[in-house]
């Protein structure tokens, strides 16, 4: 979403990903397969390439174009294997663009799968939720590093300590794809930091916090590494002065925090009401004491919404001080209980996976029209990112203002692409390759409740 390109040359405004290198660790060492990992994001892709089979992680919101991608190489001879959360929460639609589906975890299935690849004996499903589990497999390998262009990332060392969350947000993908919270054993995390080349890593965890008594294991672990880091967190994180204190120690600069909404009745309805309008202050200025900057996160869209929500939302932004602020729409993703909700209230206006973007909106809201959140969304965008909104949020003598400063000029300019360039998705969309029976959806959604 957020790219800086010049020319033929693009760049990545966020952390590397995990995923390709580290299904590409896991190859086992006896087959002695090589890879080429190619992030469709920043990279082109290498149409003319033979490859012997193609693996293609898919999110809701770039399948169609990971489906073209994997009927050109269809055509070229090559085994399509596509996994993912998309193809993990629609498995019979990914199927029909694919030799072979993974479904879930990829720890036990990967490997095997590529054995039967290397045997011929590729099967069409392999499937692994991990319910059973609250750890992940000992002493993984680390994520082959070496296969990501470096330049291409803002963040390009990653690393990743566990996987779901114990929340169960109604628009959240997580609990559908991660059935229960994991943690890796803090000793294969503490490996992979230290083998980073940077000075600087991010944690992709969606929640990082979620078991405070591993994650204080963890920060004090991180500590002697002397490195910085960024992550993501729930607003509960400031209510533990020792959980606060080792992250500074360790090195966290920067958080992610979901703040979601302004407005407690539409916290509560989304099921995020232990996020509480009334502490993001208290929240606010005691990660400030602590050195560690906040990205907020805002979503417009809810039920609870009427047309006041932008401009009350942006002043409360520049009030708490936000270092950078991100907004975005709320997005019905399939398989989460908000998507089958508005299934069956028939107010989903688009099922292009294209607009699954959260820059798009693809429902009819309740208390205003479609265009009107469309247009709030945009404005919300300008409005915060005009320079004297920025310089009134950030501390001038703080040592985190050039970074902060250069988060928000990125945004500023993401601002002005989006005010300009991005257009209101028509209801309907017509132009994506996948049909979708919504009569067969909400006969199979009413049968469960």
């Amino acid at each position: 979403m957020h790219k800086l390109k010049i020319g033929k040359y693009t760049r990545s405004m966020r952390e590397a990903p995990l995923t390709l290198a580290s299904l590409a660790a896991m190859a086992p060492n006896d087959l002695q397969l090589d890879f080429v990992l190619v992030d469709a994001s920043i990279d082109p892709i290498p149409w003319d390439m033979k490859p012997d089979i193609v693996g293609i992680s898919v999110m809701t919101g770039t399948a169609n174009g990971a489906y073209y991608i994997a009927d050109h190489f269809r055509h070229k001879g090559a085994p399509i294997v596509l996994g993912g959360v998309h193809a993990t929460i629609m498995p019979e639609e990914a199927a029909g663009y694919a030799d072979s589906i993974v479904i879930g975890m990829a720890e036990n299935t990967w490997p095997r799968l590529l054995r039967d690849f290397v045997s011929d004996d590729l099967k069409p499903r392999y499937e692994d939720f991990g319910i059973n589990a609250n750890e992940w497999i000992n002493g993984l390998p680390s994520p082959r590093m070496d296969l990501i262009r470096r330049s291409g990332y803002m963040v390009p060392d990653s690393v990743q300590a566990t996987r779901g969350c114990s929340k169960n947000c109604d628009f959240c993908s997580v609990p559908t794809v991660w059935k229960r919270f994991q943690k890796r054993p803090i000793a294969d995390v503490i490996r992979d930091a230290k083998k980073l080349k940077g000075k600087y890593l991010a944690f992709g965890d969606v929640n990082l916090i979620d078991d405070p008594e591993y994650a204080k294991e963890l920060f004090s672990g991180l500590i002697p590494l002397k490195k910085s880091w960024g992550g993501l967190a729930t607003t509960e994180v400031y209510k533990d002065p020792e959980l606060i204190n080792l992250m500074a120690k360790s090195g966290c600069k920067f958080l992610l925090i979901g703040f979601e909404s302004i407005n407690q009745p539409s916290l509560n309805g989304i099921a995020k009401g232990f996020n509480n309008r009334d502490e993001y202050s208290e929240l606010i200025s005691t990660l400030h004491t602590a050195g560690i900057s906040v990205q907020g996160c805002f979503v417009f869209g809810f039920d609870h919404d009427d047309k006041s929500v932008f401009q009350a939302t942006v002043q409360r932004v520049k009030e708490l001080k936000i270092d950078i602020p991100r907004f975005s729409i709320y997005t019905p993703y399939p398989g989460t209980r908000l998507f089958n909700r508005l299934v069956l209230e028939d107010r989903i206006t688009s099922y292009n996976w294209d607009d699954y973007d959260t820059m798009h909106v693809v429902f009819e809201p309740q208390q205003m029209s479609s265009k009107e959140l469309f247009n709030g969304f945009k404005w919300a965008y300008k409005s915060t990112f005009k320079m004297g909104h920025i310089l009134k949020r950030l501390p001038l003598f703080s040592r985190s203002f050039p970074i902060n400063l250069a988060g928000n000029i990125t945004y500023k300019m993401f601002a002005h692409r989006l005010y300009k360039d991005i257009r209101f998705a028509l209801p309907c969309s017509n132009n994506s390759p996948v049909t979708f029976n919504t009569t067969a959806l909400k006969e199979n959604l009413s049968c469960r409740i």
